[in-house]
């Protein structure tokens, strides 16, 4: 029990008298999660005993379990988890160990949930199995496991003595993956509301690696309180937020599972108990870790609460650590934390010499320490007499000691530790970032991932670019030249020649002759000016023949440009500051409220201008062709496209496509990848805010935007590769995925140059699609510009697969749609086709399912909500993720049986720019 403050341990405070010499039994589970090593003492440190070969050997033999020895030095790529394949299409349990590296990418980049169970398929009753590995998802049958599985692989394996803790496949993963997949994989866990990997352990080198590098792509959000303001949304990148880090450790054996009690404090008392932790009570996570001791996870509470009620556990930030095995085989990791942590919670039952020891070799730490014991499984007398000696060695009294005296005093223990970490919260003087605790590993010899020579290279030229940047919209007139008003201008005399609607009484001949001369003029102003510096040093950046540096480049580019975005953000209202995606705003309200970002594709977009404006004047006679300097431009762009990166096909502002630029990219592309790679085109439309970039990334494992502060407005293709066994049976060799920029739902859209630009833009992105999602939250939201962009491709003899995707944006559980409910969308959609009909006075009025052939059961769908509760703590719901996966694999099932109109190779893809 729980009484008051006092400073000397007595008999009572330990619960029942155990016999001396009589040590209670551990559990097999607590054994198997026990190292069982001695440690021998050294003027109080402890020395960790030299297990380097075994664990080198258990290394090996997880990696060569899992099948991935080939992936230690050549490291699996971003690019190589987002190929399409056969499995893209199944959603199939695992059978053999070798599986569970790639059913785990899959499930992890595409949010499931469920991605940490490590059961087999083949480890299952015989009644429970429901197939082979091919087993198509439509049948809905495949099992996935539950806390009853049978967890040994003695049965699957030729080495029945390894173990395969969920834990230790995502090390595995983790060490055989490169730095970029690393970063993508910790994003999509952050997602999930998993436990971050911080510190890296590798038994084979004991080089132990902190993750900064990796965790940079994370992104946290919480509800501030401003001193003496309203309580107001916040974005921040994890690395750089500082909070007050609260650590728990293990010390010899514990009867107390860490990473449960974690989760339980971490939770609401009302809620079931979120699995930030893997713990030993989830499927799988029961068997002894081979290479995972020694692993530093993380996990950060958000408050989430914006009223006045009391909803959240904790009222600021605050990142919970959690070490795995035991801190005198890892007194490396463990020091770390008691240098950064503001306390630290030490779990054991026992508290003899050595531990004694072990524990005084921590005096003199600014840092809290607390003690949880196991009282029925410990030796009591023991206890009170080092306890007692401890009193002045680490400065703690008898509330700085936990104990669970009962089974049924769990729940009291969990709000003890509540009420303790939030007062740590109140008065902690140490808050740390991870660049902060980075700094700390430094100095206790831990390998950081950022120091790598490519790294810090890449991030010295982002810094000669940044640095020059104190405010966006001037850096933009005055280096980025080329565009905004002198590319907006151009944009509208393009238009003007293509619809000649201002002639007036001109001749159309002397009319465009006039415009031409315009061009002209402003083409000739463009190539007066010469590559800024920023400019020059972006252009080095992407041209570096060095492929590491390159990706390193534009990864700081990128996050140092989202973090100016963050600073200069201007706070909106709190009503329209939502925990999740909304419904679309005017547009001019959320230019307002959002002002302009500076993003990569900025440079990239200048660098098409001057290849623009160089070309312009070579086909006008302006310029001889041995005097262009930006030929190799569309090269460098090509070669970002084909490493995976998203780019511009039109911005926002104009709606203009820069022909000369695109065009030019795609013939490079088609010069670098020979044989006329066949192509199918997938493009998604919707209003802004109903979740089409997170519904692409969650489908394909893509990085479209989706940041609060920076979301580019543009439309970007993404290029996805198609592995050589599958490009038969699909019908092509590469999926270029078109994510289209935010257009305005509703009537109010429907007037002025601002619909004109939109209907545009949705004519292009439709156009050159084989498959096209529309995205809406409610039928009001649909966007009549792409309404428009069907009719008019009609006209043309092209108009693509469509697929309507109804997302769910509400806070509460809707019910799945019922057949009558999807006819009814089809009806009001049909309704407002015919009123775009009739607004652009056709001569007949035409259903949406007379133009698409929308059939309700096969091209509507209906996607759940994406969070499971309400953010910023809710994870991805797992409907979710199982809807999103099934629209995937009825799109790839389109392909592959022709329903969508043939592929295209990039010639022709060029040619449908050109008339688009």
């Amino acid at each position: 029990m729980f009484r008051e403050r006092r400073s000397d341990f007595r008999h009572s405070d330990l619960g029942e008298v155990v016999p001396e010499g009589k040590d209670p039994e551990t559990t097999q589970a607590e054994q198997e999660n026990t190292d069982g090593t001695e440690e021998a003492q050294e003027n109080g440190q402890p020395i960790v005993a030299d297990f380097l070969t075994e664990e080198r050997s258990r290394l090996h033999e997880t990696m060569s379990l899992l099948g991935l020895e080939t992936y230690c030095n050549r490291k699996l790529s971003l690019q190589d988890a987002r190929q399409i394949s056969f499995d893209s299409m199944k959603n199939w349990a695992p059978q053999v160990p070798t599986d569970l590296p790639w059913s785990f990418l899959r499930k992890l980049l595409a949010l499931n949930s469920e991605v940490r169970n490590t059961t087999l398929l083949s480890d299952l009753p015989q009644d429970d199995r429901t197939g082979e590995k091919e087993t198509q998802v439509d049948e809905q049958e495949i099992y996935w496991g539950t806390s009853e599985d049978i967890y040994s692989l003695t049965e699957l394996v030729t080495t029945p003595d390894v173990p395969l803790n969920p834990l230790d496949l995502l090390c595995a993963l983790l060490l055989c993956s490169d730095s970029f997949l690393q970063q993508e994989l910790l994003v999509k866990m952050s997602l999930c509301q998993f436990a971050l990997p911080v510190v890296l352990p590798d038994s084979e080198t004991q080089n132990h690696t902190f993750l900064l590098w990796a965790l940079r792509g994370v992104m946290r959000t919480w509800w501030w309180q401003s001193p003496g303001g309203p309580r107001t949304w916040r974005e921040e990148s994890l690395v750089l937020t500082r909070v007050p880090i609260i650590s728990f450790a293990r010390m010899d054996i514990s009867s107390h599972s860490k990473s449960h009690l974690l989760n339980a404090v971490m939770s609401p008392s009302h809620h079931q108990p979120h699995d930030y932790f893997c713990h030993r009570e989830m499927p799988s996570a029961a068997n002894a870790r081979e290479i995972a001791d020694g692993l530093v996870e993380m996990s950060w509470y958000s408050p989430g609460s914006s009223s006045k009620e009391n909803l959240d556990v904790f009222p600021e930030p605050v990142a919970f650590a959690n070490l795995r095995g035991e801190i005198g085989s890892h007194w490396q990791q463990f020091k770390l934390l008691t240098e950064t942590s503001a306390a630290v919670f030490i779990l054991t039952d026992n508290i003899g010499q050595k531990e004694y020891e072990l524990l005084c070799s921590l005096s003199g730490s600014t840092t809290r320490y607390y003690l949880i014991l196991s009282p029925y499984r410990g030796k009591r007398n023991a206890n009170l007499r080092f306890l007692n000696k401890l009193v002045s060695v680490l400065q703690i009294d008898y509330s700085h000691v936990l104990v669970k005296v009962s089974s049924t005093d769990s729940k009291r223990l969990v709000k003890r530790l509540q009420a303790i970490v939030v007062n740590v919260i109140k008065s902690a003087s140490r808050k740390v970032s991870l660049e902060d605790m980075a700094e700390t590993a430094r100095t206790l010899g831990l390998k950081v991932d950022e120091d790598c020579e490519e790294c810090q290279k890449a991030r010295e030229r982002v810094e000669k670019i940044t640095q020059d940047i104190q405010d966006v919209e001037l850096y933009k007139r005055e280096k980025l030249r080329l565009q905004g008003d002198p590319w907006r201008s151009i944009a509208q005399v393009e238009k003007e020649l293509c619809r000649l609607q201002r002639a007036g009484d001109s001749s159309p001949e002397k009319y465009k002759s006039e415009l031409r001369q315009r061009l002209l003029a402003l083409r000739m102003h463009q190539n007066r000016y010469e590559l800024g510096g920023g400019m020059q040093e972006f252009i080095k950046g992407i041209a570096n023949p060095s492929l590491v540096e390159k990706q390193y480049f534009l990864g700081w580019m990128k996050l140092k440009l989202e973090e100016m975005a963050r600073q200069g953000r201007r706070q909106p209202p709190e009503a329209l500051a939502p925990l999740g995606p909304k419904h679309s705003r005017p547009a001019e309200l959320s230019e307002q409220l959002w002002p302009t970002s500076l993003g990569v594709e900025h440079f990239l977009r200048e660098m098409g201008q001057f290849y623009e404006a160089e070309c312009y004047l070579v086909e006008a006679g302006k310029m001889a062709e041995s005097q262009k300097r930006f030929t190799h431009f569309v090269g460098l762009a090509s070669e970002l496209v084909l490493s995976g990166f998203p780019l511009e096909l039109m911005d926002r502002g104009t709606c203009c496509v820069p022909l000369r630029w695109v065009t030019g990219i795609l013939r490079e592309l088609h010069a670098r990848l020979e044989g006329r790679p066949r192509l199918l085109v997938l493009s998604v439309l919707g209003a802004e805010g109903t979740g089409k970039s997170t519904l692409l990334n969650t489908m394909f494992g893509l990085q479209f935007a989706t940041s609060r502060s920076y979301k580019p407005h543009g439309t970007f293709m993404q290029l996805i590769s198609v592995t050589e066994d599958f490009r038969q049976d699909l019908g092509c060799d590469f999926i270029l995925v078109i994510d289209s920029g935010g257009l305005t739902g509703g009537a109010v859209a429907a007037r002025g140059e601002r619909y004109e630009l939109e209907v545009s833009l949705a004519t292009l992105a439709m156009g050159l699609s084989n498959i096209t999602v529309v995205s809406m939250a409610e039928t009001k939201d649909t966007p009549l510009a792409a309404l428009h962009a069907f009719l008019k491709l009609e006209k043309l003899g092209h108009v693509p697969n469509c697929q309507l995707v109804s997302q769910d944006l509400s806070d509460g559980p809707v019910p799945r749609p019922n057949p009558r409910d999807r006819k009814q969308l089809l009806e009001q959609l049909n309704d407002l086709s015919k009123a775009v009909a009739e607004m652009e006075k056709q001569d007949e009025e035409r259903a949406l399912s007379d133009t698409v052939l929308c059939d309700p059961e096969k091209h509507i769908w209906h996607i759940p909500r994406l969070w499971h509760g309400m953010p910023p703590m809710a994870p991805v719901s797992l409907g979710y993720c199982e809807a999103v996966f099934e629209l995937k694999r009825c799109l790839l099932e389109n392909i592959r049986n022709g329903v969508c109109h043939q592929h295209r190779d990039i010639v022709h893809l060029v040619e449908l720019v050109g008339r688009l």
